[in-house]
C-alpha cells in the first residue's frame, strides 16, 4: 500500500510540474504574410526572446485567413493589413477585429507591363489593380493623384472603377486579385501593386514603379500597416509586448535597411 501511495504521489506531482510549465510559458501566436510582416516579425522574435516571450509566426499567403482565424481565437493577432481593408472585413464579415498600433506603410506603386512608361500610354491601355474594394479605391486615387483619371469627389476611399467621371486615355481598369497582381503584370499594360507583393516579386518601389504614393501623402497614414487582435484583448500583457516591439528603434532599423523605400517605417 506504502509503494502505491508513493507512485500515486509522484504521478500527482509530475502532473502539477508539468501544468504549472504550461501556466508559466508565454507565447503568442500571429498571422503575417511573407514580405514584409512576417520579416518584421521575426526581428521582434529576438526583442521578444529576451523577454522569455515566444513568437510563433504562422505564414499566409491571403488576406482573409489570418483575420478569421483571430477572429475564432485560433491566432492571437495579426500583422498585414490597413485600416480600411480591416473596416471593410468587419463590415462584410461581422468580425470584432480592432487595431492595438500603427507599424509602417507601404507605397502603392504603378508599375510597367507591356507599355514601359506612361509618356507612351495607348489609348484603350489596360491597368490591372488590386480587387478588394478598399485597395482597388486607394489604386484609383493613386491614378486619380497623377493625372490618369478623375473619380466622383464624393466617393474618396470607397470609389470603385464605375466612379471614374474622366478617362482621356479610355483606361480600361482590370480588376485581380491582390496576390496576382505581379503574375498579370506581363498581361497588361501598367498594373498598381500592393507594397509587399511588390517586393516578394523582386520589384523596388523606389527604382521600377513610374509613380507611388508619397511619405507625406494621406495615404501613408490612412494605409499604414497595423498589428491587429480580437476586440476586447487590446490590453493583453503579451499583445502589449508585442507592440513595443513592433514599434522599437531596432524594428525601424531593420526596414530602413532591407525595403529600399517599399516599406517605411510610423516610427519616429
Amino acid at each position: 500500500m506504502k509503494k502505491i501511495f508513493t507512485i500515486v504521489l509522484i504521478a500527482v506531482l509530475a502532473l502539477t510540474l508539468v501544468s504549472c510549465g504550461k501556466k508559466d510559458e508565454k507565447v503568442i501566436t500571429v498571422g503575417a504574410t511573407p514580405v514584409p510582416h512576417a520579416e518584421i516579425l521575426e526581428v521582434c522574435k529576438d526583442i521578444l526572446a529576451k523577454e522569455g516571450i515566444t513568437l510563433d509566426i504562422k505564414v499566409f499567403d491571403d488576406y482573409v485567413i489570418p483575420n478569421t482565424s483571430v477572429e475564432d481565437g485560433s491566432l492571437d493577432a495579426n500583422y498585414f493589413q490597413h485600416g480600411p481593408y480591416l473596416s471593410s472585413f468587419n463590415s462584410e464579415r461581422g468580425t470584432h477585429l480592432v487595431s492595438v498600433c500603427s507599424v509602417h506603410y507601404e507605397p502603392l506603386g504603378l508599375y510597367p507591363g507591356k507599355t514601359k512608361s506612361l509618356d507612351a500610354i495607348p489609348d484603350g491601355a489596360q491597368i490591372a489593380v488590386p480587387n478588394d474594394s478598399s485597395n482597388e479605391a486607394r489604386a484609383l486615387l493613386l491614378l486619380e493623384y497623377n493625372g490618369l483619371i478623375k473619380l466622383d469627389p464624393n466617393a474618396g476611399v470607397n470609389a470603385t472603377k464605375l466612379d471614374i467621371t474622366e478617362n482621356p486615355h479610355n483606361i480600361e481598369i482590370v480588376e485581380i486579385e491582390a496576390a496576382q497582381l505581379t503574375a498579370h503584370l506581363k498581361d497588361v499594360d501598367f498594373a498598381v501593386i500592393n507594397g509587399n507583393y511588390a517586393i516578394n516579386a523582386g520589384l523596388s518601389a523606389a527604382k521600377d514603379a513610374l509613380i507611388k504614393e508619397t511619405s507625406d501623402s494621406v495615404a501613408a497614414e490612412t494605409y499604414a500597416n497595423l498589428l491587429v487582435v480580437k476586440e476586447g484583448n487590446e490590453k493583453d500583457e503579451l499583445v502589449q509586448a508585442l507592440v513595443k516591439a513592433l514599434t522599437s528603434e531596432e524594428v525601424r532599423k531593420f526596414i530602413e535597411e532591407h525595403y529600399d523605400g517599399s516599406v517605411v517605417s510610423m516610427v519616429g
